[in-house]
């Protein structure tokens, strides 16, 4: 099991099953779901903490969920201590799938629910408690997948991706869990082991991103709000990060109002909360969790 330092403070809200995904669509419209398929479920962490709300925008505060090899999904809310309560099941049946994030659509700073992709390249969209419906098929193009809140200016949560040549896209997101056909944003983007980003690193009111590349050099992006050319010129912000196998962001885990980063190693978990200075966006880490967090295939 996966321990945290924190008490335990949030129950999960009932779990709905969610049917999965149909064949034969196109890449941006929606189907409904095989009712005799196998049922994969996610339901929201409930107790949320309120998200910080600045003049811009709410700052995101997430659950974390974890999914391990079983396809069971756990979900861990911050405690108000700095870390992360007990954890509590939240869904079944994450088998079949090859990346996971959650997605806010009303961009009130909580989570409404999931994107995923299956082995076989369809995209997946599962409303927390509802059924899943799919919104494109082919995405197995893309080495990297994720969602880093609202990066084009409109009403929802997008989709940042990364192809096998290192090309960089931009899927807007509807706020339904559909999303517009991609944009081109950007190359040389397959330098990077490890992209995060949920919420706004420097102040500016627009949502940032962090990327390491290959020799463990922590480098920001900050956000523009151009759909075509989201991220401003990288800045490096640290180096020795390859010690972490996984750099997650579900916004404000401290609840101070800012966005933090969290890695993790091996079976131990780090926080790293943020600053809100663009020139060193984190304080120093602290460990939130102990032990067990290298079960989980997915964390998001």
């Amino acid at each position: 099991m996966a321990k945290t330092t924190g008490r335990h403070y949030t129950r999960t809200a009932a779990r709905a099953a969610a049917a999965a995904l149909t064949a034969a669509l196109v890449a941006t419209g929606t189907s409904a779901v095989a009712a005799d398929a196998p049922q994969p479920s996610l339901g929201a962490a409930a107790d949320q903490p309120a998200a910080a709300v600045s003049a811009a925008a709410a700052t995101p505060s997430f659950a974390l969920y974890g999914v391990n090899s079983a396809g069971t999904a756990y979900s861990y809310s911050p405690d108000g201590k700095g870390g992360l309560s007990a954890r509590e099941v939240s869904g079944s049946g994450w088998v079949g799938v090859s990346a996971m994030m959650q997605v806010d659509n009303q961009v009130d700073g909580k989570s409404d629910g999931l994107w995923f992709r299956e082995t076989n390249g369809d995209m997946g969209y599962l409303k927390f408690d509802s059924s899943s419906v799919k919104i494109g098929y082919g995405w197995n193009t893309y080495n990297k997948i994720v969602s880093p809140g609202q990066i084009g200016g409109a009403a929802a949560g997008d989709i940042l991706a990364v192809d096998t040549k290192g090309d960089l896209y931009v899927y807007l997101g509807y706020g339904d869990g559909t999303v517009t056909k991609r944009i081109k944003a950007g190359y040389g983007w397959n330098i990077y082991s490890e992209i995060a980003g949920n919420g706004d690193l420097n102040g500016d009111g627009k949502n940032d991103v962090v990327a390491r590349d290959k020799s463990g050099v922590l480098w920001l992006y900050k956000g523009t709000g151009n759909q075509k050319a989201p991220f401003a010129k990288r800045t490096q912000i640290g180096s020795g990060w390859n010690q972490y196998d996984r750099l997650i962001s579900t916004g404000d885990v401290d609840l101070d109002g800012r966005t933090d980063l969290i890695a993790r190693k091996g079976g131990e978990l780090y926080l790293y909360s943020g600053t809100g200075n663009a020139a060193a966006p984190y304080k120093a880490k602290k460990k939130i969790g102990t032990s067990g967090w290298n079960s989980y295939k997915f964390l998001f």
